[in-house]
């Protein structure tokens, strides 16, 4: 399956503006109006998020949501379907993706409705989705406006988007790939990766705990779901909270990422 036949992104078209010439937009509501009355196009972007990336995106007075300081217009993710309430007018889906849940609504179309329906008999609870749309927030509850909700066929995708967000997220937080990171987070210290290895310099800035948690989840036998905070607390003798704390530090540092669910940490192998 090729994702990219799906939609395209490129590292040019994850900021706000720039009109990109590949990926990073769909048409559609929420673009920014021009001094001429015209929607300017340009400043919509396509970006792969989580749903905890958007759950914990601050909301700007102009009503822009960031995420990494970051404006956001269009998002996609890829979730799990827990819950369908279909309305005469919309179908709201309850879904999570182990980093949090949240609504998404998508509106019925009456000119479209073939094309929903043939969706829509796949797109069942316990079934994962790809979603693109916009954030939006209603009475201090935020939910996905979706423009297209299509059923996952191919559980790679799973993997496939959570390591693209991972990317854009280290993109924002660090710099292009080869350029100068952001130093700020960790002491001035930039985590360095180079040949599949993880060098002493990488761990600076970071924590004993956080030290001592990331050896132990590099060398400690694991199945594909990684390793839970608890089993690293218990075998490196350190207290939950300790962990919780480094294993925070360590996502935010594009170390780990998590897996099941927001306790269940494994490592990002470097290429």
């Amino acid at each position: 399956m090729s994702y990219s036949n799906n939609y395209e992104t490129s590292y040019t078209s994850y900021g706000a503006g720039g009109g990109a010439s590949s990926g990073g937009f769909i048409p559609g509501e929420g673009s920014q109006n021009s001094p001429s009355g015209r929607k300017d196009y340009t400043q919509d972007t396509l970006r792969a998020v989580t749903i905890k990336q958007m759950l914990d995106s601050p909301q700007s007075a102009d009503e822009i949501f960031k995420i990494d300081n970051t404006p956001i217009s269009q998002v996609t993710f890829v979730a799990q379907i827990r819950n369908i309430s279909s309305q005469t007018t919309n179908i709201t889906y309850k879904v999570d993706d182990g980093t949090g849940s949240m609504e998404v609504k998508l509106w019925v179309d009456s000119d479209n409705e073939n094309a929903q329906d043939a969706n829509k008999a796949k797109l069942v609870e316990n079934t994962y989705c790809r979603v693109w749309g916009k954030l939006k927030s209603f009475q201090n509850k935020k939910h996905v406006g979706a423009t297209v909700i299509r059923p996952v066929e191919d559980m790679n995708e799973i993997s496939y988007h959570l390591l693209e967000a991972t990317v854009v997220h280290l993109y924002f937080t660090r710099g292009p790939p080869g350029g100068q990171a952001d130093t700020a987070a960790h002491g001035g210290q930039v985590p360095q990766i180079t040949g599949g290895e993880y060098s002493g310099g990488q761990m600076v800035g970071y924590s004993k705990v956080a030290q001592k948690v990331f050896e132990y989840m590099r060398q400690a036998p694991q199945s594909n779901e990684g390793l839970h905070q608890h089993d690293i607390a218990a075998n490196i003798g350190c207290e939950i909270t300790d962990v919780a704390k480094a294993g925070d530090d360590l996502l935010a540092g594009g170390l780990i990422y998590t897996t099941v669910d927001d306790q269940t940490w494994a490592v990002l192998e470097a290429d």
